[in-house]
């Protein structure tokens, strides 16, 4: 079913393009791990194995790293007034609601697709953001379901963790176990090491230029389905603020999944040009709110709750 978002035929592109690379990334890769390794049977078990469980169950394995937990409307009915309201405008299924206990202000869609979708929002989101404001953060991580980009960043991410663990692995084995490998062995493993850090290294730049173009994409939709563009700036403007004031060793056990939050869990704008952020700059996010509030003629300033 079409939802009332509108399409974004360039976000749709982006994603098409980086699933083709992370493709042909994939299959130099495990040809790669077939040649290393001697036995494609098992790096095609492990390989099928891994995306299977990641594509059908992301959805629980967030939620379970950000301790969240399916709630009920008699729990939040407020928080599931706003979701039911949105869908309805947006003419697309209600997603699964989920509440995480957590302090940090921050939000995150996931699932495989709109119908097996799940919306989490912090209790410290809950606690910072008025109506009008929770209500652009809603839409924003509703826009994810319903332009896909959440599976497809889910499915993107695959190879990235794949790699990730190889090197890992490897590293760890030649570590503990180099002094009982043979000169050969040895070489394998640097070698499959060598070609795992290639792969994740690839699949992490592009990874994170989708998930940057992805996110000025869901606010613009959010923006334009709520016609409050002001009120999704101002959210922005107090959450990224509160999230510069927890001490880092608060942020770091949940900045794994900066590509499905709201706003990165950073504390601070990332450097080098944004080149390895997850997600665009704060200045970038509201200057397009900006823009759109103008064309709309809102008569709330960017920045200010409408």
């Amino acid at each position: 079913m079409q939802s009332r978002f509108r399409s974004d035929r360039r976000l749709t592109v982006r994603m098409t393009v980086t699933l083709f690379l992370l493709g042909l990334l994939y299959v130099a890769f495990v040809a790669a791990l077939i040649v290393l390794l001697k036995s494609w049977v098992l790096v095609a078990v492990v390989a099928v194995a891994m995306l299977g469980a990641q594509y059908w169950f992301s959805d629980r394995v967030a939620l379970f790293a950000m301790r969240g937990r399916v709630v009920e409307r008699e729990e939040y009915p407020e928080l599931h007034a706003v979701i039911d309201r949105l869908c309805a405008i947006a003419d697309m299924p209600k997603p699964v609601v989920a509440v995480s206990q957590m302090g940090m202000p921050n939000a995150f869609a996931t699932g495989r697709n709109p119908d097996h979708a799940v919306v989490c929002v912090t209790t410290g989101l809950l606690g910072r953001l008025e109506p009008a404001e929770l209500e652009g953060v809603l839409a924003h991580e509703l826009s994810h379901v319903a332009h896909k980009d959440v599976a497809v960043i889910t499915v993107a991410s695959f190879l990235g963790v794949i790699a990730g663990l190889i090197v890992r692995f490897a590293f760890y084995s030649q570590v503990f176990g180099g002094a009982r490998r043979d000169q050969n062995a040895a070489v394998v493993f640097a070698a499959v090491m060598g070609v795992s850090a290639a792969v994740y290294a690839i699949s992490f730049l592009l990874i994170r230029a989708l998930s940057r173009y992805r996110e000025l994409a869901a606010d613009r939709a959010a923006a334009q389905l709520t016609g409050r563009p002001s009120a999704l700036a101002s959210a922005l403007t107090k959450v990224s603020g509160d999230l510069a004031r927890i001490p880092s060793k608060d942020l770091r056990t949940v900045q794994a999944f900066n590509a499905f939050y709201f706003t990165p869990a950073l504390g601070a704008e990332p450097g080098l040009a944004g080149l390895f952020s997850t997600h665009p700059s704060l200045e970038q996010r509201l200057t397009q709110l900006g823009r759109i509030s103008a064309e709309l003629g809102e008569a709330a300033a960017p920045g200010k709750a409408g």
